[in-house]
């Protein structure tokens, strides 16, 4: 299930591989914040969120980075 606003706006329901797809450079958002299998076969299925919850990490701000960065691509 993919998730994505017509902004390429993502949200904590979004799959990692989608966001990967929008943009490969988001993998750096994912990696500061200790996510470094951004390439493993579980990216293809997880959530943000759900990964947020395995790496302790907040997926509220990991979504609002996301999302920034992807709108100041687009200005």
């Amino acid at each position: 299930m993919v998730i994505i606003m017509s902004t390429n706006q993502v949200t904590k329901n979004t799959i990692i591989w989608d966001v990967l797809q929008i943009d490969p450079k988001t993998a750096a958002l994912f990696m500061e914040i200790g996510m470094h299998c951004v390439g493993c076969p579980s990216a293809s299925g997880e959530t943000i969120e759900q990964a947020c919850m395995v790496h302790g990490a907040d997926a509220d701000l990991l979504v609002k980075k996301i999302n920034e960065y992807l709108q100041s691509k687009s200005e």
